[in-house]
């Protein structure tokens, strides 16, 4: 199941004792697209302070009102303070998945590290402290590409040959927290038409000019199905729109989230 960026904004996140606030905001990474961490405003709990809460926590999917994880308030309270209004440097990363005992997503060989989605069981043999030490110093100058989804919604779609529209919102995998399509909004050149496109399809991105460069024509998206964001978006859809542009189908490749 996919929950778009906006149906997520508002929603309460639940500790184990009590509500924490609601998800003013996601950050992905503008490498794999995948959802990292969420913002949540808690209101009058922590009165001007916004806190990072990693898919890590969630014992359930989005597409609630409410998403329950496994921390305590307390946890929350006491989690290293990480200044949402600046860019997250790796360093604050290391403290934050130390801190909560989440594994380090950028090392190893799927989308979450040695794990394929958040709600897999984290593996008995972690690194030591010797090897979790050096692999951290080794990246202390690496900074993360997080992004806020709130900040890209809007930028421009350019096609190979012209204007597509601009990023309306995205669709987020309830298993594996991937952004899968950027919802895209054609008023100005197909009225009244959405089209998906996937973030795999992306040349390259003009964080400055605020524009996305996808290496598809305005002739493709013009003849792909078009998308109604007032349905659930089913699989055939998907199926219709790889088979039209000749992409991999991303479902045939990656590891499956077991019932």
């Amino acid at each position: 199941m996919l929950s778009t960026a906006g149906e997520l904004k508002g929603v309460t996140i639940h500790a184990t004792d009590g509500d924490i606030g609601g998800v003013h905001d996601l950050y992905f990474d503008d490498t794999s697209w995948t959802v990292r961490y969420l913002v949540v405003d808690t209101g009058t709990w922590l009165p001007g302070r916004r806190v990072l809460i990693s898919p890590f926590a969630f014992r359930a999917v989005p597409g609630a009102a409410r998403l329950r994880t496994t921390l305590t308030k307390e946890q929350i309270e006491n989690s290293p303070s990480i200044d949402t209004d600046r860019p997250v440097n790796r360093q604050r990363e290391i403290e934050y998945s130390g801190y909560y005992g989440y594994p380090y997503y950028w090392i190893g060989p799927y989308r979450w590290g040695d794990l394929a989605y958040p709600g897999m069981p984290i593996p008995a043999s972690q690194p030591s402290r010797v090897e979790e030490e050096m692999l951290a110093r080794e990246r202390l100058s690496v900074n993360p590409n997080l992004r806020s989804a709130r900040d890209v919604m809007g930028y421009y779609i350019q096609a190979t040959d012209g204007d597509l529209g601009h990023v309306e919102d995205f669709l987020v995998d309830e298993a594996t927290w991937a952004i899968r399509y950027m919802i895209v909004d054609t008023r100005n050149w197909l009225p009244g038409r959405k089209v998906l496109v996937s973030p795999e399809w992306i040349q390259r991105v003009s964080w400055k000019e605020s524009k996305v460069y996808v290496d598809l024509s305005q002739r493709h998206i013009e003849a792909a199905p078009e998308f109604d964001p007032t349905l659930p978006l089913e699989r055939e859809h998907e199926e219709r729109l790889y088979d039209h542009l000749g992409r991999p189908k991303y479902w045939e490749r990656e590891p499956r989230r077991k019932a």
